[in-house]
């Protein structure tokens, strides 16, 4: 097997430099002012298949644990946010080969729909276990490689939606006659922090008394961990991946007998309407500090150009406001020194002006965040097919879990959902419309 980073290597790696240059666009408007937070990369405006985006990445640890990507083509846009946890290998990892998986299986399959997502995420997580197999005898450590999971795919006039941890994708949905809008969030969080996601841990696990643990002020999976789903965390899903006490931090001294964290994804369809004016999609870090109903009002009120950037500054602004400090105070900080105060931030927000695509002039791109240059894209011809199955079938709107969702009284529609195509093994996403009912109870 090659090196783990060689598996990696066309994807960005952290820059070596005391701070990460930023990129600045031709035709980027002042309307933010001088932007001097050397930790914060961003691409103030671009074209995708239904109209722009914007897209912006700060940074808060050591080392860079947010891999992200915006991937377009004349009929499709993908987006992918992968917020890592014990470093940023499994995010990295899924960088470089969601997409290339994804293609491949919808070219096999002649078509795209929510299964081809799913079976494109269970790849990649069997992908990344191969690697911690390959690499656990002489790098233990690589079993705490993990990564929440982020994507959204516009395609063929369908949005798709798969979540794994606890990053949300908000859907701005106008409401007509005043023109206001409204935040619909299509992800639910996969996280302790929740009291019916504990309970769904605990019925998962009747046996076991520390499968949830309050410790380090906050609920943790095996004391340890507060997402409850992830691409990679071997040490939680294989018991040969298991750490010994020489690792105290991630040591479970009753050991596990199978998974603790699930790696199936929640998936969100939607056959897109004008109604539907943007996506904004962001790991954990931006909704530690703006609610999802801000965060949609701040991008209909505002500029389309810097609006990914303008997001971001309002979350650092919240944060330092919390310690009692200013941003250009948490400016001056280095990186992971920033980290007691803020998390790793992506933000990448799609403006949808048409549903039919071809927005984009005909170009097949890769941005990455944080990437000083564009590369070439793991889209191919299975986006540019006319034929093939819809994915949103024959509804306007479906969901793998509870259909009502958390906000769906804010959309204007009355469309039934039909069910979504279900792993049997992996217990379906029911436990998530049980989760999306109680999430105004959780308090992290």
């Amino acid at each position: 097997m090659a090196p783990f980073w060689e598996t990696i290597s066309r994807c960005w790696k952290p820059l070596k430099k005391k701070y990460t240059r930023v990129r600045r666009e031709e035709g980027s408007t002042n309307n933010l002012g001088r932007e001097d937070d050397e930790l914060l990369w961003f691409r103030d405006i671009g074209k995708h298949s239904s109209g722009d985006f914007s897209f912006a990445v700060v940074q808060a640890n050591p080392v860079l644990e947010d891999y992200s990507q915006v991937d377009t083509g004349p009929q499709s846009t993908f987006v992918g946010i992968y917020d890592g946890h014990g470093g940023p290998e499994a995010a990295a990892f899924i960088c470089n080969n969601l997409l290339k998986n994804l293609s491949r299986i919808a070219i096999e399959e002649g078509r795209m729909s929510d299964e081809v997502l799913r079976n494109a995420i269970a790849e990649t997580e069997n992908g990344f276990l191969r690697v911690v197999e390959g690499e656990f005898e002489k790098t233990p450590l690589i079993a705490i490689k993990g990564s929440c999971c982020l994507v959204g795919l516009i395609w063929k006039g369908t949005l798709l939606v798969a979540n794994l941890g606890d990053s949300r994708a908000v859907l701005g949905v106008l409401n007509r006659p005043n023109n206001g809008i409204s935040a619909d969030q299509l992800t639910s969080e996969h996280n302790a922090c929740s009291p019916v996601v504990r309970e769904e841990l605990r019925s998962r696990h009747p046996g076991d008394e520390k499968i949830v643990v309050f410790k380090n002020q906050a609920w943790r999976v095996k004391g340890i961990i507060q997402v409850t789903r992830s691409i990679g965390d071997a040490y939680l899903k294989k018991p040969e991946f298991g750490l010994g006490p020489e690792y105290p931090r991630f040591h479970v001294p009753e050991g596990i007998d199978g998974p603790v964290l699930r790696s199936d994804p929640n998936v969100y369809t939607k056959r897109l309407t004008p109604e539907d004016r943007f996506l904004i999609m962001a790991s954990d870090g931006l909704w530690e500090h703006l609610t999802s109903q801000r965060a949609v009002e701040m991008v209909h009120m505002n500029p389309r150009p810097g609006i990914a950037r303008r997001l971001v500054r309002a979350a650092l602004t919240e944060a330092a406001a919390k310690a009692g400090m200013t941003y250009d105070a948490i400016k001056a900080l280095g990186r992971g020194a920033r980290r007691r105060y803020h998390d790793d931030i992506t933000v990448v927000v799609v403006f949808i002006d048409q549903i039919q695509g071809a927005g984009a002039g005909g170009r097949v791109v890769s941005v990455k965040g944080f990437s000083l240059s564009d590369g070439p894209s793991d889209l191919n011809d299975v986006f540019l097919l006319a034929g093939g199955d819809d994915p949103a079938g024959p509804s306007s709107s479906s969901r793998g879990d509870d259909a009502a969702g958390p906000s769906s009284s804010s959309r204007g529609e009355s469309s039934e959902s039909k069910p979504l195509i279900v792993d049997p093994k992996s217990g379906g996403d029911d436990d998530d419309a049980v989760a999306r009912k109680g999430k105004a109870a959780a308090t992290c």
